[in-house]
């Protein structure tokens, strides 16, 4: 979510509303570049909301799988942590990394030492006592302890030196995170990395309150989660699930008190540009049957509408490991059958953008010259034909997984299952699963295939290629190894040269898709409709807490 590690739904989810993320209050954003080894003070870089406090924005939204930072793995999810809570460093709206908790770090010479110099007086949200630096140690780990369950703490933290000793239940702490008196923390890591920092902007490294959640996991013991005692510019004041979620500012905010006096996210509800429309709802994401009536300059809500694109990408997913696409060749062809351009004009009405690769534009590395597999139909056909079961008479049955429910499938997995039928004569079932279990049925490798969406937790390659391809990660669902892939990540990891640094990325995404590990279909963006009277209502590329910025005008 931020990854998140954001993971979203299926397909079939992403054309309800072009997309579901527009209805939710996420957006996005990230950022590379720290502040220098000198430490930057957060007054330099933040900024507070200026207008007077009050207000109530309504926005369309959904429950959430969890709100403990630690467990988090989706885009819902995150959304509402990264309002409620904190860590060190955070993303403001122009996607730098600026100081949170932390109010300013040093580094040493090196790049594997950061000190972080935490703010005096950050007090968790029942204002009862002050984050200190054994705190952010204590959550840290309690993130990356076994017990908890997390799915993702070792992806976002297995850089700090200690972890996989503790990981593995060889030692009682993690060495590299030291609390060096309250105010004062120190983490190593293994190497000099560039995205290390963007790393601690992700749920997993964000405060929680231990004598709130001691003992709790992923799992069980989750009902503080009702009332999470946080850090964060909002609070959690009501949650009636599948009704509304609703929060209220926190006032004590050490970055500045929020202007809007209540946030309500409504959880259901019928068309949310109707709702809009009856003044329902304050801001809401336009789905493929409104699209193109908003989109005309004559409609009223023309003059209320914005677009904006995101850092994701949507894809179809391959387990390599499982016949029949162990082999590479009916991987290809199934990638080569799919006309992406029909997909996106005729089913998608344009609201999307294609993907040739996986990295999405606007990201560093994004390569303008990679090459895609495009439709080919006669290729297709030969590369099933040449495989090693023979042709489409050879495949054994195949079943895609998908994120949702009810007897049909949206219309982009529908549209891509028939071109297989009809291009390549290979006809395909389809399960589908609520959210939670799609998710853990994809962590134990139960699909042949699978749809999803991936959404950017900070701006850099290695969130979208090393989290995703690497061997040893534990979200490569895809079960592709390759040593060549994992040095040309692993040198791509610890370059201090960006230029090379970014090349050897693109080396890697070439080869993810020349392999067909996943078959990129598009990247997404936001069509929203926004009230005239909500201020500051920002749309960035990903998940980053932002609605502390907005405001209700008179």
């Amino acid at each position: 979510m931020r990854n998140l590690f954001l993971v979203l739904g299926g397909l079939a989810v992403a054309v309800a509303v072009v997309v579901v993320a527009a209805l939710v209050v996420g957006g996005g954003g990230g950022g590379e570049e720290g502040p220098s080894s000198q430490g930057t003070p957060a007054a330099q870089v933040t900024g507070t909301p200026s207008a007077a406090t009050g207000g109530e924005l309504r926005l369309l939204s959904s429950d959430p799988l969890t709100l403990d930072p630690a467990c988090a793995s989706d885009v819902d999810s995150a959304n509402y942590i990264v309002e409620i809570f904190g860590g060190l460093v955070t993303i403001d709206r122009d996607l730098k990394i600026v100081p949170d908790i932390a109010e300013s770090w040093d580094m040493s010479a090196d790049g594997t030492v950061y000190t972080f110099h935490l703010r005096r007086g950050v007090l968790f949200h029942k204002g009862d006592r002050q984050v200190v630096a054994s705190d952010v140690k204590y959550s840290m780990e309690r993130a990356l302890d076994p017990d908890t369950q997390s799915t993702v703490a070792e992806v976002y933290l297995g850089d700090i030196v200690g972890v996989k000793e503790f990981v593995a239940g060889d030692a009682d702490e993690v060495t590299g995170i030291e609390a060096m008196d309250n105010y004062t923390l120190r983490i190593t890591i293994d190497a000099p990395k560039p995205y290390f920092l963007a790393k601690l902007t992700y749920p997993t490294a964000f405060v929680v309150d231990r004598n709130q959640v001691d003992g709790s996991t992923c799992l069980s013991g989750t009902n503080w989660q009702r009332h999470p005692n946080a850090t964060g510019p909002f609070k959690l004041k009501e949650w009636d699930l599948g009704q509304r979620i609703v929060l209220e500012p926190n006032s004590g905010y050490h970055l500045g008190s929020p202007s809007l006096g209540r946030v309500e996210y409504i959880l259901g509800g019928g068309s949310a540009v109707t709702m809009y429309e009856n003044d329902e709802v304050d801001v809401t994401g336009v789905g493929l049957n409104d699209i193109e009536r908003v989109r005309d300059p004559a409609e009223p809500l023309n003059k209320e509408f914005q677009e904006a694109p995101r850092m994701d990408i949507w894809y179809i997913g391959f387990n390599v490991n499982e016949p029949p696409f162990d082999d590479p060749k009916v991987r290809q062809a199934f990638a080569h059958a799919i006309n992406k351009d029909k997909l996106i004009e005729v089913v998608l009405l344009d609201a999307v953008a294609k993907a040739d690769g996986i990295l999405p534009p606007g990201i560093p590395g994004f390569n303008e010259s990679l090459q895609g597999l495009e439709f080919d139909l006669e290729r297709a056909r030969q590369l099933l034909a040449e495989s090693k079961y023979g042709g489409p008479g050879g495949l054994p049955d195949i079943e895609i997984a998908s994120s949702g429910r009810g007897a049909s499938v949206g219309p982009v997995s529908e549209a891509v299952l028939a071109m297989w039928e009809e291009n390549l004569g290979v006809k395909i079932s389809v399960r589908q699963t609520e959210f939670a279990t799609f998710l853990r049925d994809l962590r134990d490798g139960k699909f042949q295939m699978y749809e999803l969406g991936w959404v950017a937790d900070y701006p850099d390659p290695e969130n979208f290629l090393k989290v995703n391809f690497y061997s040893g990660s534990r979200n490569n669902y895809t079960g592709y190894a390759s040593p060549e892939l994992d040095r040309l990540l692993e040198q791509a990891d610890t370059e201090t040269d960006e230029a090379t640094r970014l090349s050897l990325y693109q080396q890697a995404e070439q080869l993810i898709v020349n392999e067909a590990i996943w078959i990129p279909l598009f990247h997404d963006k936001f069509s929203v409709l926004i009230k005239p009277y909500v201020k500051d209502y920002t749309l960035p590329p990903f998940v980053i807490p932002r609605l502390r910025y907005v405001h209700i005008e008179d």
